[in-house]
């Protein structure tokens, strides 16, 4: 049996990426992968019964309501993938640590972005000098 959330932010810091809570974030991110799945499953079928349905005057219409399903579907796969990702990091045993600065990234930020590569900082440094790249070309 995992551990609850409470226990979890309990547990003292020398605990931190124990096996206990490497298990609970294992659960975690395949409950979340598994929703996400059926989710996209769920967002193809519902397209695709769409565009037979749609009588071709009415196609323009839905246009901009295909456009947002795409999008939709495009953040689903990405979720997918950062899940899949964090799934091998905890078999890898390395789940929890920023990929920048190898700095514990926090069991808040975890709970909240259970797929978290960086801790808060490194994100925020990544994100600075992405405005800085994007305003200096």
């Amino acid at each position: 049996m995992t551990m609850s959330e409470q226990e979890l932010r309990a547990a003292p810091e020398s605990e931190y990426m124990s096996a206990n809570q490497l298990a609970f974030f294992s659960f975690l991110i395949k409950t979340q992968l598994a929703e996400a799945e059926a989710r996209h499953r769920q967002n193809v079928l519902d397209n695709t019964e769409h565009e037979h349905e749609a009588d071709p005057i009415d196609r323009a219409s839905q246009e901009e309501v295909h456009q947002a399903a795409l999008l939709a579907r495009g953040r689903d796969v990405k979720l997918i993938k950062q899940l899949q990702d964090a799934l091998a990091r905890i078999k890898r045993e390395n789940y929890g640590y920023c990929e920048d600065t190898g700095e514990p990234i926090g069991l808040g930020r975890l709970l909240a972005q259970p797929a978290a590569r960086l801790s808060v900082e490194a994100q925020h440094r990544r994100e600075l000098l992405g405005r800085q790249y994007q305003l200096a070309a």
